[in-house]
């Protein structure tokens, strides 16, 4: 098998970049509560990216160690934002976010 040359790091650092814009898309011109909820997790999926072409540019753990703390944070949202969800679906019957902009039952 040929030996390939190694993917150039401003690959991974574009690919955060279109990841992260798709998230910020998808959080500011979306109208279910389901799609912000994922489009949050895109963007913290492209910072985790980011951090690890840095920790391997840099030949550092520091890199590694952030994205395990931003997964644990995913980790914690997910299961608080998807028990609102749920929440909110039980009590107004949508998940709209243009209907569900009360706090009012």
């Amino acid at each position: 098998m040929p030996h390939l040359p190694p993917v150039p790091l401003s690959w991974y650092l574009i690919l955060s970049a279109i990841l992260f814009a798709l998230g910020v898309a998808g959080f500011v011109y979306r109208k279910s509560v389901i799609t912000v909820f994922m489009s949050i997790e895109l963007m913290l999926n492209a910072v985790n990216l980011s951090f690890i072409t840095f920790s391997y540019q840099l030949r550092r753990i520091d890199g590694h160690i952030y994205s395990f703390f931003v997964m644990v944070v995913a980790a914690a949202e997910a299961a608080v934002g998807l028990a609102i969800i749920l929440t909110i679906f039980k009590n107004r019957r949508t998940l709209q976010i243009d209907e569900v902009d009360s706090m009012k039952l």
